[in-house]
């Protein structure tokens, strides 16, 4: 059996492959040819050419479709070291008999934060104030306001956004959210997705990327949102019509955005209509990155691996 990891995973080699030996810790069957590529390669001869001699391939976020996967007649398994899987033709996986699995969990914790670092700078206008300082200016304008009282609404109260509902009450917010299925979340209250973006002062985005979550936030969902409220997507970029942020955050529909994901992966380019917007923060699809993230994503990735090779797959997305 020859397993590859096509990319580096945020963590050394060596780490890697001490993660992958104490996984393998016991197994009886023969010990699988393991090859660590050091460097990300995206195109598509290059991922054929690693990929098309292995029963199972470890990748992150790169896009993995039909062009590259029908030159791996062997390819058994793809282990995504992400939560998402959209990037994975899954469809061609199915009807191949592929197993993908997932690394849900490993970035729950780096996600919340980064939802909650921007609430917290959006609120108290810290990115403008931190320029006004160096151009000898006042905190004029800048007033911002606190986080207790406000109404912080949740579209997506799955792991994710069950923690950061969390960490909004633990600011003294008032927590709402809207999700599909509705499980219950101690202290929150779940509502219809019109009722949240009506009356919602923070709104965090956390859904996977789908049919029915691409195009979710556009312009008639964002015209329901207070012209004093803030959105955060730290969950995938197409869950938002880009456009029409861009048009509201111009317009003063709503008071300022948040915006981890886009279209595309960085780097994204300098003319994408959100970098032209005011009043928006954005980030080079950094949430899920942590050391503690990448850490805990490597022991999901080599117990995935595993429990495949034992015939008992976990995480399975496809």
């Amino acid at each position: 059996m020859k397993i590859v990891f096509l990319e580096p995973l945020g963590i050394s080699t060596q780490q890697m492959k001490a993660c992958m030996d104490k996984a393998l810790e016991g197994y009886a069957a023969e010990k699988p040819e393991i090859v660590y590529y050091e460097d990300r390669v995206e195109d598509a001869p290059a991922l054929i050419e690693r990929s098309k001699d292995a029963e199972c391939v470890v990748l992150s976020n790169f896009q993995y479709r039909s062009n590259v996967l029908e030159h791996c007649p062997k390819l058994k398994m793809i282990c995504v070291a992400f939560t998402g899987v959209d990037h994975v033709d899954t469809a061609y996986c199915r009807a191949h008999g592929i197993t993908v699995c997932n690394c849900a969990g490993y970035s729950t914790v780096a996600v919340a934060d980064l939802v909650m670092g921007f609430a917290i700078d959006l609120a108290r206008n810290i990115v403008p104030c931190n320029q006004v300082v160096r151009e000898e200016g006042v905190k004029d304008g800048l007033v911002g306001f606190e986080l207790e009282g406000k109404k912080f609404g949740v579209i997506g109260a799955g792991a994710i956004g069950g923690r950061v509902l969390k960490l909004a009450q633990a600011f003294g917010c008032e927590t709402l959210a809207y999700s599909v299925p509705a499980r219950p979340i101690d202290g929150v209250r779940f509502v219809s997705m019109d009722e949240l973006l009506e009356s919602c002062d923070i709104v965090s985005l956390h859904v996977p990327l789908n049919d029915e979550t691409k195009g979710l936030i556009g312009k008639e969902q964002l015209a329901k949102m207070k012209k004093s409220a803030f959105l955060i997507n730290t969950s995938r970029g197409p869950v938002v019509d880009s456009a029409a942020l861009a048009e509201a955050l111009e317009s003063g529909g709503i008071a300022g955005a948040a915006v981890d994901v886009f279209e595309m992966e960085p780097p994204i380019p300098q003319d994408h209509v959100l970098l032209k917007a005011p009043h928006l923060i954005a980030t080079p699809h950094v949430a899920f990155a942590s050391q503690q993230a990448f850490e805990k994503r490597a022991v999901i990735v080599c117990e995935n691996i595993r429990k495949w090779m034992e015939n008992a797959p976990q995480n399975v997305m496809a």
